[in-house]
């Protein structure tokens, strides 16, 4: 086959189900955009096993998207999911000259990538992006990967999926930004704190609430935001009422991501809470918007500049104060990773020919 016809698969637990639909995987989608303008002529297909809840076939920025709408379907009802999808990949390797499937995540997208692959002598890549590191994902001892098949996003879930699964990534490829997204520059700061993320256990925004208490104490108009939604939200809204922070705490639900980034260029910290986190996309995405970050986990071993690691609730709090009451802090921006570079790095991983893949 001709160059042009060059395909790549992409398994995803789930994809946006149309164009308008911004806060699904906002970062995938910015991924295969970027690999869209960096290599016209590679055709992506993407193969979502979960979400949209519909089963369908429709274009998403002239790419296919094959939706399987499994939806958390039982072991029965998966493993029968599972054989339509292999049906697909035949069918598209068919009538493709596929050069290679990535998962996005080490989970069920990265079994049938894997096996797939192997059967058939294609290239499978699995981009390890958060908890699918963690020791409880049961899919890795079935999958069995080897060192070249992984990528991670950070070196944090490389070294936690070595400690977890003796198998160190071969690849780390973080997730950068679109510069463009970040133009409409605002001329001031009116949002002191910003968090923005699902509204779970796992990001901890009860300790986000801790903190604002206790910055209340010393500065009383302190106003902080929280963008998403989620299972925690009335737990949220009860200890904002319970701890008296009406007045310095709005939930605004779930917003769509170029408002968010609007949001983010009238802040000035962006306090990430997780417990855990992959790369934390929100993070380097506040950096572009000139705003200081300040978290728990340090996903890349090199420092970033206005990027604050703390190891507690109180060293949270004092970074925070020092940050917001010193009058000299800058809040310019700070581009650690491009996604275009993204792109590139991961399309050379297919790309056995060095450069065949016209750019």
């Amino acid at each position: 086959m001709s160059n042009s016809n060059k395909t790549l698969v992409i398994l995803s637990p789930g994809f946006p189900a149309d164009e308008a639909d911004t806060t699904c995987l906002p970062s995938q989608q910015l991924f295969i955009k970027e690999i869209n303008k960096n290599f016209p002529s590679l055709k992506i297909m993407v193969i979502a096993f979960q979400y949209p809840f519909s089963k369908s076939e429709y274009e998403w920025n002239k790419n296919k998207v094959f939706a399987f709408a499994g939806n958390g379907r039982g072991k029965l009802q998966r493993f029968f999911l599972w054989i339509r999808i292999c049906r697909k990949l035949r069918q598209l390797k068919k009538e493709n000259n596929i050069i290679g499937l990535l998962s996005f995540w080490c989970g069920e997208t990265a079994l049938l990538g894997t096996w797939f692959g192997r059967k058939y002598h294609l290239k499978h890549r699995c981009w390890i992006s958060g908890q699918d590191a963690k020791k409880e994902n049961k899919y890795i001892k079935w999958i069995r990967p080897k060192s070249e098949e992984l990528v991670a996003m950070s070196d944090f879930l490389a070294d936690e999926f070595y400690d977890n699964h003796f198998v160190g990534p071969a690849h780390i490829i973080p997730i950068g930004i679109a510069p463009e997204m970040f133009l409409n520059v605002k001329s001031y700061r009116d949002v002191d704190v910003l968090g923005a993320g699902s509204l779970i256990g796992l990001k901890q925004y009860d300790v986000f609430i801790k903190v604002i208490a206790a910055l209340k104490k010393e500065m009383p108009s302190l106003k902080a935001i929280i963008c998403g939604g989620g299972p925690e939200k009335n737990n949220l809204e009860n200890l904002i009422q319970k701890n008296n922070l009406a007045d310095n705490i709005s939930l605004v639900g779930e917003l769509p991501h170029q408002r968010v980034i609007d949001m983010m260029q009238r802040t000035k910290i962006f306090l990430h809470t997780s417990s855990y986190e992959g790369f934390g996309a929100v993070c380097i995405e506040a950096l572009a918007a000139g705003v200081h970050v300040i978290s728990f986990v340090q996903p890349i071993n090199d420092a970033i500049n206005h990027w604050h690691i703390v190891n507690n609730e109180s060293e949270m709090e004092e970074k925070l104060l020092e940050l917001l009451q010193n009058t000299e802090t800058i809040y310019d921006p700070v581009i650690p990773y491009l996604m275009s570079d993204t792109a590139k790095q991961i399309v050379e991983l297919f790309d056995e020919a060095n450069g065949t893949i016209n750019a």
